[in-house]
């Protein structure tokens, strides 16, 4: 619901029509921001493999292809990485069973706002006519047929009973939309004074905690409709250690301490509203391992073969470490590479250009300070269906 006067950033009804990571190529893009998320996603490759072994094969004379999803793709490179690594163990696995792997299918989902040309610019060219042998052993190539599929993960996304394997990494803690009760001036959850939930009160806490835990329990039901027996998931998002949810860990620290302060100045100011700024709560929650385990054992449709909090390391890659300046420059570009799209619908592009500018100078006055404690934990699930 929008109430009167709310900009299309704080509508929940168009939050999925809105929120993307920063398309294109550019400085505070996504694709070049992302690196830090690469660097985590290879940390757990071994946890990824794990899953992938329990995967159930189609050993019959003709099986269709195997197909894998990717949800919350994105516009980066890093999405590409995974499929191909997936497409490759998998075929590994029906070698070693000696079994002719069969064709690969493999879907890009993100939502309809998502920068789908430039991921797709991204992709190697297709090897075609030569043996799948061939197309493993053929660097800056891929091996598998793709197409991109506009839409919430919220949601149903592909027929019943088609998909072999689901990957989607730093995408769930994405709320469906911001609590109803958290922009409701009314409402003893309204977050009045800040723009995240780090620090914030108890009933706003629990508004993001319900929200967080309704939309996993649709994401759960969606995605059991979609998979095959004897499919398997792979999930990874922000996740926190604290039992508190206030605490909300590094994402706090990225949404929570510049960021917050930024908007303050502008207040201060005078260059926006208070109103306005109280009207702005950025859609993320970083669960518990308690928090994510019981929607998984609620909902009872998927198996849990491993579920961990995984410390994954700094969200920024800087060379110089000594230099303030890059520090905050990296800190700024990676909280614009996530959340300055819902920042400009919420205030326009001069004045996000002047609240991310204070990020930066912020950051780079606490430079030190944000090289050691902007740490993130994430919540690794391997689930399975049979």
């Amino acid at each position: 619901m929008c109430s009167k006067g709310d900009n299309v950033a704080v509508c929940n009804m168009k939050l999925e029509r809105l929120l993307s990571m920063k398309g294109g190529k550019g400085q505070d893009s996504y694709a070049n921001n992302s690196q830090a998320q690469a660097m985590h996603a290879r940390s757990m490759l071994h946890l990824l493999e794990e899953t992938l072994d329990n995967v159930h094969l189609n050993s019959s004379v003709s099986p269709p292809p195997f197909t894998a999803v990717d949800l919350g793709c994105s516009s980066g490179a890093n999405t590409i990485h995974i499929i191909d690594f997936i497409v490759k163990h998998i075929s590994k696995r029906f070698e070693s069973a000696g079994i002719d792997p069969p064709e690969f299918t493999a879907f890009f989902s993100d939502l309809p706002s998502n920068d789908f040309n430039t991921l797709f610019q991204l992709l190697p060219p297709l090897v075609s006519n030569s043996c799948m042998e061939e197309c493993l052993a053929a660097d800056g190539n891929r091996s598998y047929f793709v197409a991109g599929v506009p839409g919430s993960f919220y949601r149903r996304l592909f027929p019943a009973r088609t998909i072999d394997f689901f990957h989607s990494a730093f995408s769930l803690h994405w709320l469906s939309q911001v609590p109803e009760s958290v922009t409701d001036r009314r409402s003893a959850a309204y977050n009045r004074g800040r723009v995240f939930i780090h620090g914030a009160g108890e009933k706003m806490a629990t508004a993001y905690k319900r929200q967080f835990q309704a939309d996993l329990a649709e994401f759960l039901r969606a995605r059991a409709a979609e998979v095959k027996r004897g499919g398997s998931m792979f999930l990874v998002c922000l996740g926190r250690t604290s039992v508190d949810p206030t605490d909300q860990g590094g994402a706090g620290l990225l949404f929570g301490t510049h960021f917050q302060d930024a908007w303050d100045d502008l207040v201060r100011e005078g260059l926006v509203p208070a109103e306005k700024r109280d009207g702005f709560n950025i859609p993320v929650y970083a669960p518990s391992l308690q928090d994510f385990k019981e929607v998984v054992e609620a909902d009872g449709s998927f198996a849990i073969e491993k579920l961990v909090v995984y410390k994954g390391g700094s969200p920024l890659v800087v060379s110089k470490p000594d230099d303030a300046s890059e520090v905050g420059r990296a800190f700024a570009c990676s909280c614009r590479s996530v959340a300055g799209v819902l920042v400009e619908a919420h205030i326009g592009e001069e004045l996000s250009n002047e609240l991310f500018s204070r990020v930066e100078r912020r950051a780079t006055s606490h430079a030190k300070d944000v090289l050691v404690n902007l740490q993130f934990f994430h919540i690794v699930a391997s689930l399975s269906f049979t």
